[in-house]
């Protein structure tokens, strides 16, 4: 999507509401002559408060933007670069604070939002709290589910894996900067999968970029999550002839359920801690022919495989975590025909640079190897060493749903005690870092469990007045109405009945380790 061709739908009767006074109008068109390193400011203009639809959006408008400058710019860092980017700045009641917000799968388009999320995390919601806000595509185009841009242009790729987000956060800063007067006093990040991933991404290599980060369902462990997708291919299509029906997923998930559900005191369809969940897949096993809701001997291994999750098969060594018992209505993207499109093409595209490539030859010894020779160094995001984050204040929350179907929850499991490890405990880790697992939510929302939650306003809490997050509380919602209320709980502690009133009222639960 270009930057000439992002704009803000307006309605005519507020086309002719300019808020922001003269000076500060003239101060938002000045921009275009700012001069910034490798940037090319393509648009600079006043918006009037309005309506608003994101480009390519065909439902109508939900939002409301208040008046703001909007600022498009493209960064160009490499001589193969094409970084667009935009800048959001509210003409008044600007809070002094900036939210950058990330992307989803291979990127592509800017996060402007602009239809309500349970999760917010775009720049229209933004922009509504007040904050100056800003997106990339991070250096190329597409529906966010192709990396074929990447054959034959590793700058971009590198754009990509780390340095769009970089080098927008700097270039945002000078913008918000000039257009102020002064630069924003804090910085955060919100994002979510992709987003995730580029969260822990700049705690780790741009330690100063941000003052707080959220990162949710991180893809941090890209290489290996790649081989995760392609892994329940494999096993869910060996003898079979495709996608497992949805009421064998169904009659899974129900028994994930019936044999779990108890564990945590409370009967309501959600695994609190589906760690201590053991499937019997042999009570599933069909016992006669055309059964609809068993589990054929093929099919039985593949979901073992799945739960499982991949290993090397010489030495044995897990490959990236397996999904989560109480996960399974949401396998269908991990359970078609092919792999999850993100996987088959960063396969095709950048591990291998074969658009023939059949994900059915993928061996998890010798290629998961050479994978991360490939690209382990500049995709992933799993450095433990936070501590120049930590040092300069930072606080970083994440959060993962349990029913996550795309990214294994046990994925940030292991990167929050992979940093416990390296800088030498929780109590030590604890005052920077929390890590809230969302029962019953799936990949960045949706699912039966709470799954409502606003991250960034407990990740201002902490980093601005010094009050942790001992729980978030977190909703569900069916036709428009709260059903459901229940604490989210910093890992490893989880939600407890205290035995009495009902169990949809979080105010009944409480906070207790395992």
């Amino acid at each position: 999507m270009s930057a000439t061709k992002t704009m803000v739908i307006l309605s005519s009767a507020a086309a002719c509401l300019l808020t922001a006074d003269a000076a500060s109008a003239a101060s938002c068109e000045s921009l275009r002559a700012l001069a910034l390193p490798h940037t090319t400011i393509a648009t600079a203009s006043l918006v009037p408060a309005g309506p608003f639809l994101a480009p390519g959006t065909p439902a109508p408008p939900a939002v409301i933007l208040p008046a703001h400058c909007r600022v498009a710019a493209v960064l160009t860092p490499s001589g193969d670069s094409r970084i667009q980017m935009e800048v959001w700045m509210p003409a008044e009641n600007w809070i002094g604070k900036f939210q950058a917000v990330g992307n989803g799968g291979w990127a592509g388009v800017i996060t402007f939002g602009g239809t309500p999320q349970a999760i917010p995390r775009n720049m229209a919601f933004a922009l509504t709290e007040g904050y100056a806000t800003a997106s990339t595509d991070t250096g190329h185009v597409n529906d966010g589910t192709q990396g074929q841009f990447a054959m034959g242009h590793p700058e971009q790729l590198t754009d990509f894996a780390y340095r769009a987000v970089h080098e927008m956060t700097v270039a945002s800063k000078a913008i918000i900067a000039a257009f102020y007067g002064n630069a924003p006093r804090l910085s955060y990040w919100n994002g979510c999968s992709t987003g995730g991933r580029q969260g822990l991404m700049e705690a780790q290599r741009f330690p100063d970029d941000f003052d707080g980060i959220v990162a949710g369902a991180p893809a941090n462990y890209w290489t290996h999550l790649m081989s995760g997708i392609v892994w329940s291919a494999q096993a869910t299509h060996k003898d079979q002839p495709g996608n497992m029906a949805l009421e064998k997923l169904t009659a899974l998930h129900d028994e994930a359920v019936r044999a779990c559900d108890g564990l945590d005191g409370v009967r309501d369809g959600v695994l609190e801690d589906p760690t201590r969940c053991k499937v019997d897949l042999k009570r599933l096993a069909c016992t006669a022919s055309g059964s609809t809701s068993c589990l054929s001997a093929a099919q039985v291994e593949g979901v073992a495989k799945m739960y499982a999750g991949p290993r090397n098969p010489r030495t044995k060594e897990q490959v990236f975590p397996g999904v989560a018992p109480g996960s399974e209505l949401g396998w269908d993207p991990v359970n078609g025909l092919q792999p999850f499109g993100i996987a088959e093409s960063y396969f095709r595209h950048v591990a291998f640079k074969d658009v023939n490539w059949d994900y059915r030859t993928l061996d998890f010894d010798a290629n998961v190897a050479s994978s991360d020779k490939t690209a382990a160094s500049l995709m992933n995001a799993t450095d433990p060493n936070l501590q120049p984050f930590f040092a300069r204040g930072g606080k970083l929350i994440e959060y993962h749903g349990w029913n996550d179907q795309q990214i294994s929850p046990f994925n940030s499991l292991n990167y929050y005690k992979s940093v416990e490890a390296r800088l030498g405990g929780r109590d030590k880790v604890d005052k920077s870092y929390r890590l809230f697992m969302a029962p019953g939510m799936m990949h960045c929302g949706g699912g039966a469990g709470p799954n409502q939650f606003n991250p960034m306003s407990a990740l201002e809490r902490w980093r601005e007045a010094n009050v942790a997050p001992d729980q978030i509380l977190a909703t569900h919602v069916s036709n428009g109405v709260v059903d459901t209320t229940r604490p989210l709980c910093p890992y490893p502690q989880v939600a407890v009945y205290k035995g009495a009133g009902s169990t949809k009222d979080a105010a009944n639960f409480s906070c207790k380790a395992p």
